[in-house]
């Protein structure tokens, strides 16, 4: 019943922004982080939140490097049926935007063109001394910590705690959504600021939440559905 409603606000509508979280990449094999199964409940010398900020990427290098390397490499990673799915909205006109918190590029190796990353993505890195740019192979394939022909670090292109997220980007996202008639939110707890913040610029007809766990922000939607996102999106149609 739910999906069915779904899939009638989907038929009606040619302007659908899509927010993603971390929920969307889990049914490829890459890890949440608030889940049972998620990467704050790991063990390491350390916390992954800790290990992912800035102050702790410029005081300790090798451990950044050695959990970056071994968590977020999603090179081999395949998109799933979500990523898919909406990589055929967009084709079809309907989908506008897709803006995502993760970082792994798994949407666009799906397809969807317009992609806002709100968090940066591994596929960009950059020397912080001389502003050269590598490719996420030439980091992943590297060992220990990462260094520049010029002998500067070489940092990812994602956005660690502690940093801001790009404006240009958040702003566009702010867009996208105040003008959109469907947003569509799935797989995000919608408690990282300033990217859940976004939910409040919507002002159009149909807010659908799809997480397995429950938000914060159910209660102004108007669908809510607690199913995998796969068994979601492999039940949906592009009429």
């Amino acid at each position: 019943m739910e999906i069915e409603k779904l899939q009638e606000i989907i038929d009606k509508s040619n302007n659908i922004v899509f927010f993603g979280g971390a929920g969307v990449s889990t049914e490829s094999g890459i890890p949440d982080f608030r889940s049972k199964d998620g990467l704050y409940h790991m063990k390491y010398k350390f916390p992954p939140e800790e290990i992912l900020s800035h102050s702790f990427f410029m005081d300790n290098l090798d451990e950044f490097y050695r959990f970056y390397k071994d968590k977020m490499n999603s090179l081999n990673v395949l998109p799933n049926v979500s990523h898919k799915f909406l990589a055929k909205l967009e084709k079809a006109g309907k989908l506008r935007a897709v803006i995502t918190q993760n970082i792994d590029g798994l949407h666009t190796k799906a397809g969807s063109k317009n992609v806002l990353e709100l968090h940066g993505t591994i596929y960009k890195n950059h020397c912080m001394e001389c502003g050269r740019e590598y490719s996420a192979e030439y980091v992943f394939n590297s060992e220990g910590v990462t260094y520049c022909e010029c002998g500067g670090i070489i940092k990812p292109d994602v956005v660690l705690y502690e940093e801001a997220l790009n404006d240009f980007t958040m702003m566009q996202a702010i867009n996208y959504i105040k003008q959109a008639d469907v947003l569509i939110v799935a797989g995000t707890s919608l408690t990282v600021y300033p990217a859940s913040g976004l939910i409040r610029y919507f002002r159009g007809k149909h807010l659908v939440i799809i997480n397995r766990d429950t938000t914060d922000y159910d209660n102004m939607a108007e669908l809510v559905i607690h199913e995998k996102l796969g068994d979601v999106f492999g039940k949906l149609k592009i009429n």
